[in-house]
């Protein structure tokens, strides 16, 4: 059901005035704070490599690695953001240096995400990045979070093992498109056919990580890397989706059972910002910690969506509606989630 509060009310049109002028993008911050993540990212991977296992130097390598290309992959959020036909250089860049060894092109988030923003899609069962969670039993919050345990195999299998074959076997290619293409929390969406929407050059994205992933199981296999390097690859990445799993889950209240169409006000209403701790940049990346806001204006910028936050507490002539997406942390958010589907399944 969409949420309580009373959404017509809602004063959408004044908050899109207050913030017009905060819709244009930076390329000097989305190049720097990729570049340095980056820099961070792989020199820090390259540090627990060599260094002693579980010594204080290989431990906190492994932390800043694990954040910083934690970062680095929430990039992929903006990236579907991002007007068709601009920062293609970026985009490429962003695909040869994070998603290909990440396994995550950006075609994996393309078209699936936005079908998470039209308004005849999102919280339906149509829409892949949704679970009611907030309206069914508390044992499917704990086991989606576990389910960050395996998604490094799966997306190993995927390219390493299923790419290559449906390449040759016509079926499989259907099966690779419609059930492990798609960065989702719903196990059972099928991804439609592709359209323009999740891009030009998937295709030419899947090859390339496909290389990626062979080159590396290649070079393990003939000795050239250790196996070490399987091993911290699959600890980054197993941290990388835990974090994203818990931040996805603060992310919404997850109150639609997936039938209801919700207007853009009600996807705002059943969205959440979590504005305070000094954790809520790691923790939520890239301007997702500011997700109720994000779904008011889909197209603004990561680096402005704090100051569109704090102008429209500020400024809107009536913000009880705007603030009531608001939660202190992380553990508010979460918490709050873990009431409302207790709350729901005792009505039940």
């Amino acid at each position: 059901m969409p949420a309580p509060e009373n959404s017509e009310d809602f004063p959408l049109k004044e908050a899109r005035t207050l913030v017009a002028h905060l819709m244009k993008r930076n390329p000097l911050i989305h190049w720097a704070d990729l570049l340095l993540n980056l820099f961070l990212g792989w020199g820090c991977f390259y540090l627990v490599m060599i260094t002693e296992p579980f010594s204080l130097q290989n431990i906190a390598a492994f932390i800043v690695s694990a954040f910083s290309l934690y970062r680095v992959a929430i990039f992929i959020h903006e990236i579907v953001h991002m007007k068709k036909g601009t920062f293609r250089f970026f985009i490429a860049f962003w695909n040869l240096t994070a998603g290909f060894p990440l396994l995550i092109p950006s075609f994996t988030y393309h078209g699936v995400h936005n079908d998470h923003h039209r308004r005849d899609t999102y919280g339906t069962t149509e829409d892949g990045e949704y679970l009611p969670f907030g309206a069914e039993e508390n044992w499917k919050i704990i086991a989606y979070v576990f389910l960050s345990l395996i998604l490094p195999f799966l997306f190993v299998a995927r390219f390493l093992v299923l790419t290559p074959l449906s390449w040759i076997i016509p079926p499989l290619g259907r099966y690779a498109w419609e059930r492990a293409s798609s960065l989702t929390i719903d196990l059972a969406y099928r991804r439609p056919p592709p359209t323009k929407l999740d891009g030009k050059y998937w295709r030419l994205q899947e090859i390339g990580a496909t290389l990626y992933v062979w080159v590396a199981a290649y070079l393990i296999y003939s000795g050239t890397l250790p196996i070490k390097f399987a091993l911290v690859w699959y600890l980054v990445t197993l941290l990388i989706f835990t974090m994203n799993s818990l931040r996805t889950l603060g992310a919404h209240a997850y109150r639609n059972p997936g039938h209801d169409k919700m207007t853009v006000p009600d996807q705002f209403l059943d969205s959440v910002d979590v504005i305070g701790g000094v954790l809520s940049p790691f923790w939520a990346p890239v301007g997702l910690r500011y997700h109720a806001t994000h779904h008011l204006f889909p197209l603004m910028p990561y680096h402005n969506l704090g100051a569109a936050h704090d102008l429209l507490v500020k400024e809107l002539s009536d913000n009880s509606l705007y603030l009531a997406a608001t939660r202190k942390n992380l553990w508010h958010a979460l918490s709050t989630l873990w009431e409302d589907a207790k709350l729901s399944q005792q009505k039940n």
